[in-house]
């Protein structure tokens, strides 16, 4: 699964067709159409990374982008603000108030899409990267492949999709909300406890003989890939 990212645009055929590319490319795309809302779907589950309107309702861009880098959860979060606005002043002030690229309206998506990457890789190496690997297990998201101390690990598409996102990730606890949006997506509805099921299956797939177990559960909380594991096995 690709890197997550929010697009706060409320030009409805721009932010479709931006959706559609990004899409295309393998990233996880979410839109909303008011700085008031964006604000608060950032609060409850930021992203990897924001492409943002300055002129919105509710809330400006500009506004939206100051309220982000005041926080710490959101302080270093990759910001690329979408503008009509071409003159060297407007670009200045919009790169003072925090985001980390400025791309005048009209522009070529191909060059919004090389924008995207190139932030992603630098602000999270591991989201872009070909190859996971943490300890013993290597996932290989071209081939789709995963193996444990050179042994294939067979998984089924929703324990692939779940491993990589803990790998992408290693050390962080997830609850099971969480790993429900991040996973299966925040549009699919489905009992929380499903979590644990395919939590098991991977651990099964994953797990042979005494092999230590990379996956930690925190009890009341949720699960993480277990930094330590990755430690000791490296």
């Amino acid at each position: 699964m690709g890197a997550r990212i929010l697009i706060v645009e409320d030009e409805e055929p721009l932010a479709l067709l931006l959706r559609y590319n990004l899409e295309a490319e393998g990233y996880e795309v979410e839109t909303v159409a008011r700085g008031d809302e964006a604000d608060t779907r950032l609060r409850e589950a930021p992203p990897d990374l924001v492409v943002l309107d300055w002129m919105l309702p509710g809330l400006s861009g500009i506004e939206l982008c100051r309220r982000l880098r005041a926080r710490p959860e959101s302080k270093a979060l990759p910001i690329i603000m979408l503008t009509a606005r071409g003159e060297e002043s407007e670009r200045v002030r919009g790169l003072a108030t925090g985001a980390d690229d400025y791309i005048v309206k009209p522009f070529s998506v191909p060059e919004l899409i090389a924008r995207v990457r190139a932030l992603l890789r630098r602000a999270s190496p591991e989201r872009v990267a070909d190859v996971l690997a943490h300890g013993d297990i290597e996932l290989d998201r071209e081939k789709k492949r995963v193996s444990r101390a050179g042994r294939e690990v067979e998984l089924g598409p929703t324990e692939y999709r779940l491993l990589e996102f803990l790998m992408e990730r290693p050390g962080r606890v997830f609850s099971r909300e969480q790993l429900l949006d991040g996973v299966w997506g925040s549009e699919v509805y489905i009992d929380e406890r499903t979590v644990d099921v395919h939590v098991g299956r991977l651990r099964k797939a994953l797990n042979r003989g005494r092999e230590a177990d990379p996956i930690r559960t925190v009890r009341g909380a949720g699960y993480a890939l277990d930094d330590r594991f990755g430690r000791s096995a490296a």
